[in-house]
């Protein structure tokens, strides 16, 4: 086995863009945690608060450990994932609370080759859908919208992802291709920093609390899109997704 990938923080910035029915885009500055599950930060205990992880925010069951729960992710759909190289891209808790729109595992065979990506949606309904997804050369992959994300967006049509491993740059890039309707387009940029005190701190500056500053500004642009009149999709009964908490 490989020596674990380092812990990284990426400063990021964060773009969404739509064309209709009205025209609507905004950006904002982040950060993102990017590291192997065997071997995940640890924070000093003063700056502990305001970056740590809980296996229970993603995927499902009652596994205690979230390489546990990747790996039971991973056999359901006939991937053996044990004692493999997995990498993750989130966000951490701040003072308890944590709000990750979208979370990413790539994951390797034993020979070390991307074998797939895992992507976890999550909803500000306190909801998560995780799509496995086998991604070309590029980080590349298309799959049907299962999960409910957006008010303003339907459960139809499929996205467009490109997902590469980060390296000294992250580039994600989504977007949601309709019938007849122009796409929606999501994108998360940003450059590596190596995890240590002083970097934890100007993400902070960067962006305070940011769980609950990210929830803060996705309520703020919906707010907005309904006062410019784009009608309100009524969210179905979860079947596919699975709910988390913040306690």
């Amino acid at each position: 086995m490989t020596a674990a990938v380092s812990p990284s923080l990426y400063f990021t910035r964060i773009h969404h863009a739509r064309s209709a029915p009205v025209r609507h885009a905004f950006e904002y500055r982040s950060y993102s945690w990017f590291f192997d599950l065997d071997n995940p930060p640890r924070l000093p205990l003063p700056l502990r608060p305001f970056g740590y992880f809980r296996a229970e925010d993603h995927l499902e069951g009652p596994h205690t450990g979230l390489r546990d729960r990747v790996e039971a992710y991973l056999a359901r759909h006939g991937v053996d994932g044990a004692g493999r190289r997995i990498t993750a891209l989130m966000n951490a808790r701040a003072l308890g609370y944590v709000f990750d729109p979208l979370t990413v595992f790539w994951c390797r065979d034993a020979d070390h080759r991307l074998r797939c990506v895992i992507a976890e949606v999550h909803n500000t309904y306190g909801e998560r859908h995780a799509y496995l997804l086998r991604t070309d050369s590029a980080g590349r992959a298309e799959v049907d919208k299962q999960f409910y994300v957006s008010p303003f967006n339907a459960v139809d049509g499929h996205y467009a992802l490109h997902l590469p491993e980060p390296a000294d740059t992250l580039s994600l890039r989504i977007a949601l291709l309709r019938a007849r309707q122009p796409p929606f387009h999501a994108a998360v940029t940003g450059e590596r920093l190596p995890v240590t005190p002083w970097t934890v701190l100007r993400a902070q500056s960067r962006a305070p609390l940011s769980p609950w500053l990210t929830a803060a500004r996705i309520r703020r642009q919906g707010i907005t899109l309904w006062a410019r009149g784009i009608p309100v999709v009524p969210r179905p009964s979860p079947t596919h997704s699975y709910a988390r908490t913040n306690s």
